[in-house]
């Protein structure tokens, strides 16, 4: 597997297991052993997901060094200010009983991300974050953000997938050298896409599942893909991607499945934000 390396000369790993509303902890910590005995050696959690301490279990248990693990956290909402990032960091490091973080990022583009970036930049001068990032942030306030800070994000982690392929987000984050992470890159099954007709003709052709074709797309975009499964085969088989290469002629016929918008609850209003912001503070991270 060939990493992807930040501008800061930090590599990741090419596609990473993420544990999102994987709530069980005895199930998530077994779920991470596997994916890392299986091969994976970038693991995606954060504060929010409130399985930090499960995942931190399976990382002593793995039996893989530190070394060579990548491991990434986030900031939730509501510790999204200058005063409060290094407190959420210190409970985060030590719920996943770790020295030091891969990569931290800002998981929501709410409350004060500036000042919470200035205290990010810091740890990250510290040496207790190897590389810093945001998460979900559009071109627009990303931007806007780049323009007023003095370390660039390494790393935006967007929805990405089939559906929603964000090419103009793409070539804006490989312009200003950001390296884009995709979370939800199956859609959550949305539109029936792992029975997309198109797709499984593909899938057919390289002998691969439709699961492995998308995510192999997103390889070859350049795109480090977040996946989570709690099915022992496919935590295998979605690592399994780099044996084969998908033609010109069959990225085109992804391509032309994007249709444009999330495949999820867009914030698009104010009345969507005050609702998602009032849910964020009811979390105890």
């Amino acid at each position: 597997m060939e990493k992807k390396t930040f501008y800061n000369q930090i590599s990741i790993p090419p596609i990473g297991y993420g544990v999102y509303q994987i709530t069980d902890q005895e199930l998530c910590e077994e779920y991470v052993v596997q994916a890392i005995q299986s091969g994976y050696r970038l693991i995606d959690t954060a504060a929010a997901y409130e399985n930090e301490e499960a995942v931190g279990r399976a990382l002593k248990r793995c039996g893989v060094p530190r070394e060579e693990l990548f491991i990434t956290t986030k900031l939730w909402v509501s510790d999204t200010s200058y005063e409060k990032v290094k407190d959420a960091f210190n409970r985060s490091l030590k719920r996943l009983g770790l020295d030091y973080i891969d990569l931290y990022l800002i998981h929501q583009p709410y409350n004060d991300y500036y000042g919470a970036w200035r205290a990010m930049e810091e740890l990250y001068q510290e040496g207790k974050v190897k590389a810093i990032g945001v998460d979900n942030f559009k071109q627009d306030r990303l931007a806007d953000f780049l323009y007023f800070n003095k370390i660039k994000p390494m790393v935006n982690m967007v929805e990405c997938n089939p559906l929603y392929q964000r090419e103009d987000d793409l070539t804006y984050l490989k312009e200003n050298e950001i390296q884009m992470l995709a979370w939800s890159p199956l859609a959550s099954g949305k539109d029936n896409i792992l029975k997309n007709e198109d797709l499984k003709k593909i899938a057919q052709k390289y002998d691969k599942s439709i699961a492995q074709i998308t995510l192999r797309w997103l390889y070859q975009r350049g795109i480090v893909p977040l996946v989570k499964s709690t099915n022992s085969q496919r935590i295998k088989e979605n690592l399994d991607i780099f044996d084969f290469e998908l033609s010109k002629e069959d990225m085109g016929v992804i391509a032309k499945l994007d249709q444009g918008h999330t495949c999820f609850h867009e914030r698009d209003t104010a009345e969507k934000v005050n609702h998602f912001l009032e849910q964020a503070f009811k979390f105890n991270v």
